[in-house]
């Protein structure tokens, strides 16, 4: 037979009986091989692969992405040298206003580098920051404005940018403070000691929501004295500032107490006991290279008899307003009476039509007497405004009655009682109207007293006035412990079919 076929005839044998084969074949105590598994080292394990969702491109960044955050690694570079430099300057005692700020801010800084800190910082004097804006002058004040919005601008930390912002409000009242003051259309003098009273025992959250109240009043249609709620906002942002300004300088105080304990603990009690950071003077000048001379502080005697008192620098505009004790005690009595429902604070003094000298001036000192004014405000619910309005949407409230209190206390005949008179310009007699249509007319009231006052006048609506004796709402005209009043309401009138 062919090998050949005899080959095919008898089939090739299979793997599985080489296997066996080989099995019979081997010593079955050596190690078996298996093929199918071998010695290796482990593998490395590898990375987690990341979303491309939140990544289009993986891992790497867009340029977009790169250059903003090129942008923020530059300004936290920018931000931490510029504090280095700081810190430098204040211990080697040649230190800028701005530099004052930093440090002090260093204590509670979380972004700051340990490594930058030194044994000595914590028993260098800081002045507290109103300190150092109360010593500068308006180029000063500049400079400084600067600084502080760089620190504002690249600064991330929530709180220290809290800080910074509240910097940037004062050192702009500071500022404005210090700008030479030109006739101001409304005379805002009178109720500066009311705005302090109101605003400075108020807490921060309380300022929030007083804010939030003024900005509606501001945005709405009511006829309201918009000069006295614009200044009044504007003081009460100061007053915001300043309590959050206080917040940061009790938590830096806190910080240096802690670090003061372990090395002076006299020291750290002294400071723990203080109200607020020390306000240490300093001789804060800007460089060496720009000598500037600071005014020397006016003595509290001179101070007490030139200066109206604190809190009221910021609204005088005249210089002969009667800051005495007594005036200040009937002022402060009427100011705690506060404001009704439905009035509002009336300040809408006009000049004087009468420049004439008085006869007196040469033996007593003319001053201008204060006052504490309100206007009552209310709805008119006549036929037409029943027809288009509801208590939902009210109508316009209009004015409804005055309450003028002009103080007194030093008339040197005290015999005379002050008087007043309505004045009517143009000719314009007593029931006549020269007002377009929609609008009212208007006249003065001017309050007539002896030496050393001067007289005084403001522009009310002229309306026929109601002389009935109404309890708390009725006409009242007195003179009584050196306190003019005149309350009055004016005429409702009631058409009859």
């Amino acid at each position: 037979m062919n090998p050949a076929r005899e080959a095919m005839i008898s089939g090739w044998k299979s793997p599985r009986k080489e296997e066996r084969e080989r099995e019979r074949e081997r010593d079955i105590t050596a190690p078996r091989h298996d093929p199918t598994s071998r010695i290796s080292k482990p593998g490395r394990q590898q990375p987690p692969v990341k979303s491309t969702a939140a990544n289009p491109v993986g891992k790497y960044l867009t340029q977009d992405q790169q250059s903003e955050q090129f942008v923020a690694d530059e300004d936290k570079f920018v931000l931490k040298q510029a504090k280095k430099k700081a810190d430098i300057r204040v211990r080697e005692q040649r230190a800028k206003p701005i530099d004052y700020l930093a440090f002090s801010l260093r204590f509670i800084d979380t972004d700051r580098d340990v490594f930058d800190d030194h044994e000595g910082d914590v028993e260098i004097d800081i002045p507290a920051p109103e300190t150092v804006l109360e010593s500068l002058n308006h180029a000063q004040l500049q400079e400084l404005h600067e600084d502080l919005k760089s620190y504002h601008t690249l600064e991330s930390n929530a709180r220290n940018k809290e800080f910074w912002s509240a910097l940037l409000v004062l050192c702009a009242d500071r500022r404005q403070k210090l700008k030479p003051q030109g006739p101001e259309g409304r005379a805002l003098a009178s109720v500066a000691s009311d705005v302090d009273n109101i605003l400075s025992p108020k807490s921060l959250e309380q300022l929030e929501a007083l804010e939030k109240q003024i900005r509606t009043k501001l945005q709405s249609n009511e006829p309201i004295d918009t000069d006295y709620w614009e200044e009044l906002l504007k003081s009460l942002l100061m007053y915001k500032a300043k309590s959050k300004l206080g917040k940061v300088c009790e938590a830096i105080k806190a910080a240096k107490v802690e670090l003061l304990r372990p090395l002076d603990p006299e020291k750290a009690k002294e400071l723990e006991e203080s109200h607020g950071l020390p306000a240490n003077s300093h001789n804060i000048a800007p460089s060496p290279a720009k000598p500037a001379t600071r005014p020397a502080a006016p003595s509290s005697s001179a101070q007490s008899s030139t200066a109206p008192p604190p809190g009221t620098a910021r609204f005088s505009s005249t210089g002969n307003e009667d800051f005495s004790q007594a005036t200040k005690a009937l002022y402060d009595r009427e100011v705690a009476r506060g404001v009704g429902e439905g009035e509002e604070i009336f300040a809408a003094e006009e000049a004087v039509p009468s420049t004439t000298k008085p006869l007196w001036a040469d033996k007593y000192r003319p001053r201008k007497p204060r006052y504490f004014n309100r206007v009552q405000m209310g709805y008119e619910w006549n036929k037409y405004n029943q027809t288009h309005y509801d208590h939902d949407n009210p109508p316009p409230k209009v004015v409804q009655g005055y309450r003028f209190n002009i103080f007194y206390p030093d008339l040197i005949d005290k015999t005379k009682a002050p008087t007043f008179k309505i004045i009517r310009e143009h000719g314009r007699r007593r029931g006549e109207s020269f007002a377009p249509a929609g609008k009212e007319d208007t006249c003065l009231i001017r309050f007539v007293a002896g030496p050393p006052y001067e007289d005084i006048a403001f522009r009310i609506v002229d309306r026929e006035w109601d002389y009935s004796a109404k309890k708390e709402r009725g006409f009242k005209s007195s003179f009584d412990k050196g306190i003019l009043q005149l309350h009055f309401q004016f005429k409702k009138i009631y058409y009859r079919k």
